[in-house]
């Protein structure tokens, strides 16, 4: 088997970094800082099933090639070459590509433990007429690394007792103390992360 032939599991780990883009983007805009970045992937959901399914067909071509018996000939010409196969055309190469793939596929998953814990304290003062509540509706989250980057945005935001954000919905809902936040303070917030807010809802208590 030739080295060209066996480069498949290159294909099958970039198919598995672009169909997991979309969620790997927000946690590298919380390490690195730059937070506008978080939805620039955000386009590749729709076709994230697609990507999946394409990456299981070929890494699974690339074990069948890997596992499936050889010719007589082929055997008698790796003999007569007497050539060992190098790391990268081995079996322990491709699990290793095998297992980096499904870790990116799975990373909707388990995104959430990158992100640090709400620093929102669970006993606040507030006095009643200061305390209000809104609905964000949001556009670009696709998954739930992309609900924790709006959830982190939220708590850097001075005054804000409550979030509840589901990018199932497209929404959050946040509870806020109206003497040290604004609501176009959140918004502010959440816009620049990438993700956009596309409507503010004020609801009553």
């Amino acid at each position: 088997m030739n080295e060209k032939k066996d480069k498949t599991w290159i294909a099958g780990t970039v198919l598995a970094l672009t169909a997991s883009l979309c969620c790997i983007t927000p946690v590298l805009a919380l390490i690195s800082g730059v937070g506008g970045i978080a939805a620039t992937f955000s386009w590749l959901e729709p076709v994230r099933p697609y990507l999946i399914g394409i990456t299981t067909l070929v890494l699974g071509f690339a074990w069948y090639k890997k596992l499936k018996p050889r010719k007589q000939e082929e055997v008698t010409c790796e003999c007569e070459t007497d050539e060992e196969p190098s790391f990268w055309q081995s079996k322990i190469f491709l699990g290793i590509a095998t297992v980096f793939a499904v870790a990116l596929l799975a990373f909707p998953s388990y995104s959430h433990i990158f992100y640090p814990k709400s620093q929102i304290s669970n006993v606040v003062i507030v006095e009643k007429n200061n305390l209000h509540q809104v609905e964000l509706k949001i556009s670009g989250m696709t998954c739930q690394s992309c609900s924790e980057h709006v959830n982190h945005a939220l708590d850097e935001v001075p005054g804000v007792l409550e979030h509840n954000t589901s990018y199932e919905q497209g929404t959050s809902l946040v509870k806020y103390d109206a003497g040290k936040a604004t609501k176009q303070a959140l918004v502010d917030a959440v816009n620049a992360t990438g993700y956009k807010v596309t409507d503010a809802k004020s609801i009553e208590n």
